[in-house]
C-alpha cells in the first residue's frame, strides 16, 4: 500500500533546519517540503546539500542552502538574516546538526568532550536566540530540537552525548517558558536509535541487535521519515497548545525497564496469583 500524501498543513511557511545534508536533518528538509514549507538549509556538507536542495526543487519546493559551521554565531545570525532577506519571512527552526564521539569518560579527549558540547548543545542554542529573535519580532512560530532518549539517563562511553542531550532538554524547556507567552512554542523530539549513517557508523551490530533493538518493543531502528513526521506535527498549527514538551519516539524503550526481548521478558512467565482472603503474602 502506498503511503498517504502529507496534508500540506506548512503551505506558504519557511523553515530553517540545521544538520540537513543527511540523516534526520534531511528527512526533516523532505517533510516539511512535502507539507508546502519552502527550506533553509544548512550543513558543512556541501555535496550532500546540493543533492538536498536538487531533490527539493525538483518538487517546486524553494529552498536557500548555507554552509557553516553551527558553531560559528556569526555565520549563523548571517544565514538567518539571509532567509528572511530570500524568503520575506520565517516561521519555525529544526536544529538538527549533531555529532557522536565515543570514549571511556577517563579516555576521553578535551577535543572530542568540547567538539559533541559545541555542536550538540552551544551550536543549537546559537539557532535557537538567532530564529528566536526573528519570530519574538512576529510574535509567533515554532521550534522544535532534537534530544534524544539519551536525556533520561546516563549512558557508558557517551559522557560528552548525554551531557549535551540533556543539557538541550534543559534549554528547550527554558525557551519555552520564556518565550511561549510571546508567540514562540519550543518543543524536542527524543528518539531512540534512528537508522543513519551515525548509528550504522557508530555502534557495533552485536550492541545494536543484542542491546538496543532486544529491549526496544518494536524491535527496530526508528526510520528517519518517522521523526520527522513528528517533527512536522510539532512546528504545525495542530500543536499549537504544545510548548516545553520532550516528545519520545523511541518505540516504547522508555516505556518500562529491566526488559529483553521487546518487552516479552517477564510477560512470558507466571504471575503467582493474588493471595486469597485472609491470607498474607511471605517473604
Amino acid at each position: 500500500m502506498t503511503a498517504a500524501a502529507p496534508a500540506r498543513r506548512l503551505e506558504g511557511r519557511v523553515h530553517l533546519i540545521t544538520g540537513a545534508a543527511r540523516g534526520i536533518g534531511a528527512a526533516v528538509a523532505r517533510r516539511l517540503s512535502a507539507e508546502g514549507s519552502a527550506i533553509a538549509a544548512a550543513d558543512l556538507d556541501a555535496d550532500g546539500l546540493a543533492a538536498l536542495a536538487a531533490d527539493l526543487e525538483a518538487t517546486g519546493t524553494a529552498v536557500l542552502t548555507g554552509r557553516f559551521d553551527s558553531r560559528d554565531s556569526a555565520a549563523t545570525d548571517r544565514f538567518v538574516a539571509e532567509t528572511v532577506e530570500r524568503f520575506g519571512r520565517l516561521d519555525g527552526a529544526v536544529p538538527c546538526a549533531g555529532i557522536a564521539r565515543a570514549a571511556r569518560a577517563e579516555e576521553m579527549t578535551d577535543a572530542a568532550f568540547a567538539d559533541v558540547l559545541g555542536i550538540n548543545l552551544t551550536g543549537v542554542f546559537y539557532t535557537c536566540r538567532a530564529v528566536g529573535r526573528v519570530l519574538l519580532a512576529r510574535g509567533e512560530g515554532a521550534i522544535v530540537t532534537v534530544a534524544s532518549i539519551t536525556a533520561r539517563g546516563g549512558q557508558p562511553g557517551r559522557a560528552n552525548y548525554a551531557a549535551s542531550k540533556w543539557g538541550l532538554v534543559g534549554l528547550t524547556k527554558t525557551l519555552a517558558l520564556e518565550w511561549g507567552g510571546r508567540g514562540v512554542r519550543v518543543n524536542a523530539v527524543a528518539p531512540n536509535g534512528v537508522d543513519t549513517p551515525m548509528i550504522r557508523d557508530g555502534i557495533p551490530p552485536d550492541f545494536l541487535d543484542g542491546v538496543m533493538l532486544d529491549r526496544t518493543p518494536l524491535g527496530r531502528l526508528a526510520r528517519p521519515e518517522e521523526v520527522a513526521a513528528v517533527i512536522a506535527f510539532l512546528l504545525g498549527p495542530d500543536a499549537s497548545y504544545v510548548n516545553g514538551a520532550v516528545v519520545e519516539v523511541d518505540g516504547g524503550l522508555t516505556a518500562g525497564f529491566l526488559t529483553a526481548r521487546n518487552g516479552a521478558d517477564f510477560a512470558s512467565r507466571t504471575i503467582p496469583s493474588p493471595p486469597a482472603p485472609g491470607q498474607q503474602n511471605r517473604p
